[in-house]
């Protein structure tokens, strides 16, 4: 099985599950979030990390979404990865939001590698874009 990780500072990971569990509810069971809580350490997060994780068998895959890359939980969730043998074939993609996560949960199971980075980032970076509100009387005008 291939499980979507999701690693944040705070309980953004938790909120973005929450989320997604409205549009993918039946991949949830799938999907593990742990954030690097306030005061907590990044010891701490790993232990929690190694927590959640400690149902994968040999043969589970992960895709790990973080919001920040280079960030401490995203360094820590790869060390604790590589501890237990499953970062050389994971993906790791960074800046996570909705919809990149909507898109890893739906499309995790039917592509790989690059295939499903070019599916997810493209997803990810369309998301990103001002929302411009017509008034009424600029409709009026056109």
């Amino acid at each position: 099985m291939k499980y979507l990780l999701l690693v944040s500072h705070g309980g953004f990971a938790e909120g973005l599950k929450t989320s997604l569990a409205m549009f993918a509810g039946d991949k949830m069971e799938q999907v593990i979030a742990v954030g690097l809580k306030d005061g907590k350490t990044v010891d701490d997060f790993a232990k929690d990390f190694r927590q959640a994780i400690s149902g994968l068998t040999a043969e589970d895959s992960v895709v790990v979404l973080a919001d920040i890359v280079g960030g401490s939980p995203l360094t820590t969730a790869c060390s604790v990865l590589d501890e237990v043998g499953k970062l050389d074939d994971a993906i790791v993609l960074g800046g996570m939001n909705l919809p990149m996560a909507i898109t890893s949960a739906v499309m995790k199971d039917m592509l790989e590698g690059d295939a499903f980075v070019q599916a997810v980032l493209p997803e990810a970076q369309a998301a990103l874009q001002e929302f411009k509100i017509v008034s009424d009387d600029e409709e009026d005008d056109i």
